[in-house]
């Protein structure tokens, strides 16, 4: 039952934070400023954005229930949560709304190190449930990889 709360509990903040980074880039995706810009052939369309988010934010959220119900660190977890929450929503006005490509790719690249470092180093007493990261990590990957390719090409 705690679990379950605790999933709850982090699928409200999560999307909170999706939320909160989508007001953060002011429309972003939409704006001059980014159709014009010259973007890596395996950019998804712009529905795929939404769905893989809700799918991350969804194994995330169950992925932390279990970690904040398994491992003793609480404080450490709600600190390495805190920097995840932060690097995600900030990347969206870095990026989109104040256009700063390169500390965009600083950010992403430090978030994806954040994900590589729950499953590496803090998925110990959680056993597969650290494979809920796993769409996280990969769609970082790829984020990564279209930001060094508008850094590159604009």
């Amino acid at each position: 039952m705690k679990q379950f709360k605790l999933t709850l509990f982090f699928l409200f903040v999560n999307f909170g934070g999706l939320a909160i980074g989508n007001w953060l880039m002011n429309n972003g995706p939409r704006t001059e400023w980014y159709i014009n810009l010259s973007k890596a052939p395996w950019t998804p369309p712009g529905w795929v954005f939404g769905v893989a988010w809700t799918v991350i934010m969804i194994c995330f959220s169950i992925y932390l229930a279990k970690q904040f119900v398994t491992n003793k660190k609480i404080q450490f977890l709600g600190f390495v949560f805190f920097i995840e929450f932060v690097l995600n929503v900030s990347w969206n006005y870095l990026f989109f709304n104040q256009h700063l490509v390169f500390l965009g790719l600083i950010n992403i690249t430090f978030l994806t190190s954040t994900l590589f470092y729950y499953f590496y180093k803090l998925s110990d007493k959680v056993g597969n449930y650290k494979f809920l990261l796993l769409p996280y990590i990969i769609w970082l990957c790829i984020a990564t990889s279209l930001n060094l390719y508008i850094l590159i090409h604009n």
